[in-house]
């Protein structure tokens, strides 16, 4: 089983998430983003890479193969309010630290990620646990947390490419979007959902979408929940 996926997010009225090119200029987009994280709710929540790496500590680890490690699950906490999940396929990001916000941190990688970056997440105290041999099985990550951390509810929050990726393998099951009042109007901004250049005809399985709930902010944001409901291969 895997766990109901929420993709949440905070964005302008034209889809863009760099709250730093918003116009007006605004500081409202982090904190209604974590207030809003807050009231939705789950037990983990997901990141990509690139996000991940605006909190690594370290720029790089020893990546000399002084062990070699099994391409075996390594968790250090269990049990805990919530984890904060990275997929970080090939290990690029050096934490130099265990947890974001209190939230252990808990990496998926390939078979490919070299022993030496194995060892320097061992020493940092962040748990790992492989999701493919080179490419990432999204599906696979979903189920690995449900049935071996007890993860129900996760919500998804980016990057666009991220995103994009789980909506087109047909994994989220809700979207959590809080439109501000500002606009990007640039191109080459990165979006609510994105993708590569390869994936970029590659539709998503969507056959409708529910309103489940809409409010009104304080701050002028309106607040948006969908269901998605996915087409069911003949």
């Amino acid at each position: 089983m895997k766990p109901y996926v929420i993709c949440h997010m905070v964005a302008s009225i034209d889809g863009r998430i760099l709250h730093s090119r918003w116009r007006p200029r605004t500081s409202d987009g982090g904190t209604l983003f974590e207030s809003l994280h807050e009231r939705l709710g789950g037990n983990a929540w997901l990141i990509g890479r690139v996000t991940g790496q605006e909190f690594a500590r370290r720029a790089d680890y020893d990546d000399a193969p002084r062990q070699v490690f099994p391409r075996e699950p390594w968790i250090v906490r269990r049990d805990v309010g919530a984890y904060g999940v990275v997929l970080d396929a090939h290990g690029k990001i050096a934490w130099g630290r265990a947890d974001i916000g209190g939230d252990p941190i808990v990496v998926a990688l390939t078979e490919q990620v070299a022993d030496g970056h194995l060892a320097g997440l061992r020493r940092d105290g962040v748990s790992y646990f492989f999701a493919g041999e080179r490419t990432l099985d999204l599906q696979y990550v979903l189920e690995f947390l449900n049935r071996e951390l007890g993860v129900e509810r996760l919500l998804l929050e980016g990057g666009g490419v991220t995103n994009g990726a789980f909506l087109r393998a047909g994994l989220i099951d809700e979207v959590s979007i809080a439109l501000c009042p500002a606009v990007d109007g640039a191109q080459g901004a990165p979006s609510f959902f994105d993708s590569s250049g390869s994936e970029a005809d590659v539709r998503a399985p969507i056959a409708a979408m529910t309103l489940a709930r809409s409010e009104v902010l304080e701050s002028g944001a309106v607040w948006l929940q969908y269901r998605l409901h996915h087409a069911t291969s003949a």
